[in-house]
């Protein structure tokens, strides 16, 4: 292996570095850097990389890709992963999805070195370390009082990608249409692929999002050849796939009583919660409108009527995939209230 170059730094092969890619300044003169950890092996492999924090209050990332960093399975890596636990630090110091500029960091891709600061920030992450990788994981949860199912994303009419994310072995696998101006669609066209990581909620730590999440990640590096040894799947674990959602909204405000919780399999017209008048005067059934999996809620007991409450994947065999090529978009959560 040669040494790998990112900036203004080399990193020889079988050895680690982190280096502090710089961003701004702030207002205070303090500067503002974008973190990356390199893990450089001896031999060859392909170029990967984690990130998490692109939504600045989603900090899941910030512990799975930590955990990551101290796992016994890297010591011996092929290639190179560049590991970024928080890519919008202005955001994650502020504990807000957005950048100081109130632009949302995945709708401003791949960026540009002449635009607001969240162009910039995209154009420096894009550059210096997803253009130089293969494959790669983007870590996130779901918006501010909402929680998600561990779940993997990937762009339709890509088999090389849905087998990655079967080898993450999530829950449920949504197949999307990519969105414009995202991490993934600008990956794409430029020829790496890139999963989407999506569990728990924002400004929280959810041990099983996590744990799925380090758990997936060192499947996905065993199955592109860059570690020996990963955390095997339960011989009970099936991966649903799904190639089209909804969301199940309130039919009238007052107090939500769920029924049902992510991960359940419901039937259509079933009923999986209740929205009832605080002072005792009447309630109203929460019905799913299809058969599917829960894989997304509102935490907020507090409901207007037309609010999302239930994230439901519409899950189809696996013989059934092909169906992905009318696989619809997914909006996020902050979009859909």
């Amino acid at each position: 292996m040669k040494p790998f170059r990112i900036g203004d730094h080399v990193i020889e092969p079988g050895s680690r570095a982190i280096v502090d890619l710089p961003v701004s300044a702030l207002s205070t003169h303090t500067r503002m850097n974008l973190p990356v950890h390199v893990l450089h092996g001896e031999k060859k492999g392909p170029v990967f990389f984690i990130s998490g924090v692109v939504h600045g209050d989603e900090i899941q990332g910030v512990e799975i890709v930590r955990r990551l960093l101290q796992h016994q399975s890297l010591v011996e890596i092929k290639g190179t992963l560049l590991a970024v636990p928080i890519v919008n630090s202005f955001g994650f110091m502020n504990h807000t999805r957005y950048m100081p500029d109130r632009r949302d960091l995945n709708r401003s891709f791949p960026g540009s070195d002449r635009g607001s600061l969240a162009s910039l920030l995209a154009d420096l992450f894009f550059r210096e370390v997803v253009l130089r990788c293969q494959y790669g994981i983007d870590l996130h949860t779901a918006a501010l009082h909402r929680t998600n199912l561990p779940q993997v994303r990937v762009a339709p009419d890509d088999a090389e990608l849905l087998a990655l994310a079967e080898a993450f072995a999530p829950p449920v696998i949504l197949v999307s249409k990519l969105r414009e101006k995202s991490l993934r669609l600008s990956a794409k066209e430029s020829g790496v692929k890139v999963l989407l990581y999506e569990g728990g909620e924002a400004l929280r730590f959810d041990e099983q999002a996590i744990d799925a999440g380090v758990k997936g990640c060192l499947r996905v590096m065993e199955a592109v050849g860059m570690i020996t040894e990963a955390p095997r799947k339960s011989e009970h674990h099936a991966v649903a796939v799904s190639t089209a959602s909804s969301w199940v909204r309130a039919p009238e405000g007052g107090i939500l009583h769920t029924i049902r919780r992510a991960g359940d399999r419901v039937g259509r017209k079933e009923v999986i919660g209740v929205i009832a008048d605080p002072l005792g005067a009447q309630s109203v059934p929460v019905v799913a409108e299809d058969d599917g999996i829960i894989v997304g809620r509102t935490n907020l007991p507090l409901a207007n009527r037309g609010d999302a409450l239930f994230h439901i994947a519409r899950v189809k065999p696996k013989s059934g995939v092909k169906a992905r090529e009318q696989a619809a978009p997914l909006f996020d959560e902050d979009e859909i209230i």
